[in-house]
């Protein structure tokens, strides 16, 4: 069995290192602060962003999976994650000599195409937003580090404690219809089993790439999406939005992912928020 460490146990890292721990692998949990309930989790209480609380972190671990979010939205709060947490974490390991396999959890926010365009792992990605840059960055980093390190793209995530959408729809909002705004998202259990998935594929010594795009099969239109949210929540429909669409506008291939073998629990929005709408 693996030494495996969780950097950031959050909802989604929390859940795949408990997974992780019942399958018998020795799991090594790094948090800011300790939980309540460790669940066959051995933790560590530090910040990535001090050198100095690290210097006690084991380095024999086998496989890194780094699944942290920011503080905040501001650029100080993604710069602290993406740059001088990560630095510090590669520094440790690479002191000691030591180089785990990484899988490292990024964003499809580092793809700036806006026009409603199909996007793979081989597409440009050169965000223009600063705190897309910081993860852009990172993800050089780990591939740097290590041809062998994984980067997995996230689209937006959602699901229990993430229902954002949800208190959208009940304020009745202005959303684009024509030309449509494309969505992307995936859902927090379809997170935890991309990375169980991948990481059991590499450890039965399959050779994989070095970035894999995760999300859903059903890249929707706002309109669409939300218009049957307020139908099946009872809510009045969303106001159509007429002008520039703005902000990020692109379509999510899942092919690369599909063709490993991989099925989503979730391949759309409405499995994935029905059972939340009828909660």
């Amino acid at each position: 069995m693996a030494k495996i460490l969780s950097v950031g146990c959050g909802d989604v890292g929390g859940e795949l290192a408990r997974r992780l721990a019942e399958a018998g692998h020795q799991v090594t949990g790094l948090k800011r602060n300790l939980p309540a309930v460790f669940n066959g989790i051995d933790y560590v209480a530090a910040d990535i962003t001090s050198s100095a609380q690290l210097q006690n972190l084991s380095t024999d671990f086998d496989t890194v999976f780094f699944i942290l979010s920011p503080d905040g939205s501001v650029e100080n709060s993604y710069r602290a994650v993406y740059e001088t947490g990560l630095d510090n974490l590669l520094a440790h390991f690479a002191n000691a000599k030591q180089s785990p396999r990484w899988f490292f959890t990024s964003s499809t926010s580092v793809y700036a195409q806006s026009q409603g365009e199909w996007v793979d792992e081989d597409s440009v990605a050169e965000p223009d937003k600063p705190n897309s840059r910081f993860i852009r960055a990172a993800e050089r980093k780990i591939i740097a580090a290590n041809p062998e390190n994984i980067v997995v793209r996230f689209s937006g995530i959602y699901g229990e404690g993430r229902e954002y959408l949800l208190r959208l729809a009940r304020q009745t909002p202005a959303i684009q219809k024509n030309p449509p705004s494309f969505t992307n998202r995936i859902h927090r259990e379809d997170c935890v089993e991309v990375l169980l998935f991948l990481f059991e594929l590499q450890a039965s010594g399959q050779v994989l790439q070095q970035c894999y795009l995760a999300s859903d099969d059903d890249p929707a239109p706002s309109w669409n999406v939300m218009s049957w949210l307020a139908e099946q929540m009872g809510c009045s429909p969303p106001i159509e939005k007429t002008g520039d669409i703005g902000g990020m506008n692109k379509r999510c291939d899942n092919q690369r992912l599909k063709k490993l073998g991989y099925q989503f629990r979730y391949p759309s929005y409405k499995e994935g928020y029905l059972p939340l709408v009828r909660r």
